[in-house]
């Protein structure tokens, strides 16, 4: 029913090059201090993409609403309209404390 996954030599950020002789096969295949494919590269992230935007006056929120006035058979009503134009992103923001990576392949806890 196909091929093995296994077998195959994909790119993987966080493998070793499948060498025989790594260096890391003395049983410590699971180092937290430095990945093999690339030595200066951690499986931790320190930084992250904000979700917050600036608007016009300088004001930083996830989402930004206009109170508008909607006149229907004679009632005034107010309703919120949500603003798409000139918002510009916060940007890249320094995390407090670093996280593991999405993808990387360690078992953490074994319950």
């Amino acid at each position: 029913m196909g091929g093995s996954g296994s077998k195959s030599r994909g790119f993987w950020p966080f493998s070793g090059s499948g060498n025989v002789d790594d260096s890391t096969k003395d049983g410590n295949e699971q180092s937290l201090a430095r990945v093999r494919s690339f030595p200066g590269a951690t499986p931790f992230v320190f930084t992250r993409r904000s979700s917050l935007f600036f608007d016009e006056d300088g004001d930083l929120a996830h989402e930004f609403y206009e109170e508008t006035i909607v006149t229907k058979n004679g009632r005034k009503k107010a309703k919120l309209k949500r603003i798409h134009k000139n918002l510009t992103p916060q940007g890249i923001i320094k995390l407090d404390h670093p996280c593991i990576h999405v993808d990387f392949p360690i078992v953490l806890c074994e319950a």
